[in-house]
């Protein structure tokens, strides 16, 4: 989902060297995939995660991930390779492949050979690392018309100098949008020097390993994106703009997919990185961030850190049980009522927050950054609030922020539009 971009980078001093490099590798018994790490069993409990800051990996390792997950490489990596190492966390590598919507051209050979050698360089310059767990190839790029066999046979290529540059021979992968029989059957015929497939997979994975399974898709696999449903996904105002669900809504997405389809397919399915380990404008500011853009942790957070560590954490986000807005459609300058009804499971006192946004202007594809909207108003109250809706006509958004006051918050949202 997430766009990047690679920076070819000159110099290879890596603090990291100074360790030694595991061996890392895939096992297959009986049918049964498993990682090995310096010969012991390494399930990924990840995140996506390009985000240098040590006290980021650390809230990370508190909540027992293990792993972190980049789309491309570029100047941050050496120190992110290092903090990560510091941090006892590893990391999928990942190189930005091009992408046809962005004017990428897969049948043309100089653009192809300049890929080829920032590949090269890539693993060159990150070969010795020891915090580098596995190599990704690319993000989506099947995407806008181009799930075609050129780009598969590429992509064997690209897997093949991977493993001619890395003395390690660690793992190499590509990342995909979901999943069909017409893209498993080309990676499966087009591709054998792939180790596994990363996959992406929002509302889909519910259904996941089914249809892998009516695929007879074979190599193992990593979910490499899954939390709440996309925008693409759930259902529209009659005006055309996605209805978010809320933060305690999403947080039951992320337990039953990893519950019921990545726990579920262990075997095969060798681990998971969650998007986002932080907050992104996307569609909105709280759609896919595990926490809001002033940093607290939301519910999702909750759940990823009992699943990976067994137990809940200590003092836990605030649950929304209903939202509700008087009228969707109003006139400029109506007066408009918002309800909501939120409790706190370690009993904390809650603050609410009333933020009245414009509907964003700059909604793009594949994960592309956007811009965030304006804030119109912004109040703090109890947990009903009486506006009035903006003069100027439009799509707009009311949100709702709880913060319990110890870092934790819940949030969500209603469209409305003015008229």
């Amino acid at each position: 989902m997430l766009s990047a971009l690679l920076v070819v980078l000159s110099g290879s001093s890596l603090s990291g060297a100074a360790f030694p490099v595991p061996k890392v590798e895939i096992n297959s018994v009986n049918g049964k995939y498993q990682f090995l790490r310096d010969g012991k069993p390494y399930e990924i409990k990840g995140a996506g995660c390009s985000d240098t800051n040590d006290a980021t990996l650390k809230r990370l390792v508190a909540a027992g991930g293990n792993s972190i997950r980049t789309w491309g490489a570029g100047n941050e990596t050496e120190d992110l390779l290092d903090t990560a190492q510091k941090n006892g966390v590893t990391v999928q590598l990942g190189y930005w492949l091009g992408h046809v919507e962005h004017g990428f051209k897969w049948n043309d050979e100089k653009t192809l050979r300049d890929q080829r050698a920032g590949v090269r360089n890539m693993v060159r310059l990150y070969k010795d690392h020891p915090a580098v767990l596995t190599w990704a190839l690319g993000n989506e790029m099947e995407n806008g018309g181009n799930n075609n066999p050129a780009l598969w046979k590429e992509i064997e290529v690209l897997a093949k100098i991977v493993k001619a540059e890395d003395p390690h021979k660690r793992p190499v992968l590509t990342v995909v949008a979901e999943m069909d029989k017409n893209k498993a059957d080309m990676i499966q015929s087009l591709c054998p020097s792939l180790d596994l497939v990363g996959i992406n997979s929002y509302a889909g994975l519910a259904t996941l390993p089914t249809r892998l399974k009516e695929f007879g898709f074979t190599k193992p696999f990593l979910v490499t994106e899954f939390g709440p449903k996309g925008q693409w996904e759930v259902a529209k105002t009659p005006w055309g703009v996605a209805i978010e669900p809320t933060s305690t809504e999403k947080a039951e997405n992320y337990r039953s997919g990893y519950v019921n389809q990545i726990k579920g397919s262990a075997g095969w399915c060798l681990g998971s990185y969650v998007f986002i380990w932080g907050s992104k404008q996307e569609e909105t500011a709280t759609w896919f961030g595990m926490m809001l853009p002033t940093g607290e942790n939301t519910q999702a957070v909750d759940v990823m850190t009992e699943q990976w560590s067994g137990k809940p954490p200590k003092n836990r986000s605030p649950r929304i049980e209903s939202f509700t807005l008087s009228q969707t459609s109003a006139s400029p300058g109506s007066v408009l009522s918002a309800k909501a009804t939120a409790s706190d499971p370690d009993g904390d006192p809650l603050a609410y927050e009333w933020h009245i946004k414009a509907e964003s202007n700059d909604k793009r594809t594949g994960g592309a950054a956007e811009r965030a909207p304006a804030t119109v108003t912004a109040t703090k109250g109890g947990s009903q609030d009486v506006f009035n809706a903006p003069t100027e006509p439009g799509a707009y958004r009311v949100f709702l922020f709880i913060r319990d006051g110890k870092g934790n918050a819940a949030t969500a949202n209603i469209p409305f539009l003015v008229k």
